[in-house]
């Protein structure tokens, strides 16, 4: 049953997440061809990477073609039916966070089952759900989610901790699934509504960040 739970938990974040690379594709105004492209990195990086890990190769998304036939159905839906996906405030984030709330989920079962540690199981997980957003930021030429001050890699950590530790107390895995998927997704909700973040180092008026700043900088270094 866990196994079963883990692949479609693995095909829904596919599914979700290749619908943000495709949006992402969209706004950015690239080609259908682009958008394909964008919504099978966006969907299967994060997997592939923990595949990769783990030793499970070939990679799912590689090996199996449904997870291909998943991000190409996503990439067509969205590049035809994006008008009724910008009606949301931000179709990227909002799809991106559901997407993050499956693979933190699957990442951390699919390491359980091939033995991995509680702890660096929830690593994978947290890895596994950052990794397809990460990618499909950089192909747009954006900064990574994950690096801007919100919560983003800490939510899918929370998840992932969930999942890990009700395997520790042998907690069924539908239960923690369910648990650990709301966490991440209501960090996520609470982040993009009201604006919930991390610190982030705010420079001062006399540093780099002003042209002043820049130029006695400048001068300290001849």
């Amino acid at each position: 049953m866990t196994q079963t739970l883990s692949m479609v938990l693995d095909l829904g974040g596919t599914f979700v997440f290749a619908i943000s690379g495709a949006a992402a594709a969209v706004k950015h105004r690239l080609d259908i061809f682009g958008v394909m492209v964008l919504a099978f990195a966006a969907g299967n990086a994060g997997g592939i990477s923990r595949d990769v890990l783990i030793g499970a190769v070939p990679p799912a998304a590689i090996a199996d073609w449904t997870y291909v036939g998943v991000s190409v159905l996503a990439g067509l839906l969205t590049f035809f039916g994006y008008s009724l996906i910008a009606r949301l405030s931000n179709p990227v984030l909002w799809f991106d966070a559901v997407g993050l709330a499956f693979f933190a989920v699957a990442g951390t079962q699919k390491a359980l089952l091939h033995g991995l540690n509680p702890l660096m199981a929830a690593l994978l997980g947290m890895l596994t759900g950052i990794g397809g957003g990460m990618l499909r930021d950089v192909l747009v030429n954006e900064i990574p989610t994950v690096l801007r001050a919100d919560l983003y890699a800490l939510a899918a950590l929370a998840c992932a901790a969930v999942v890990a530790i009700g395997h520790v107390l042998h907690i069924q895995p539908l239960v923690t699934t369910i648990v650990g998927g709301l966490l991440c997704f209501g960090l996520r909700f609470m982040a993009i509504q009201f604006g919930w973040h991390l610190p982030a180092r705010r420079l001062s008026r006399n540093n780099t960040d002003t042209p002043e700043g820049g130029k006695r900088t400048r001068e300290m270094l001849r």
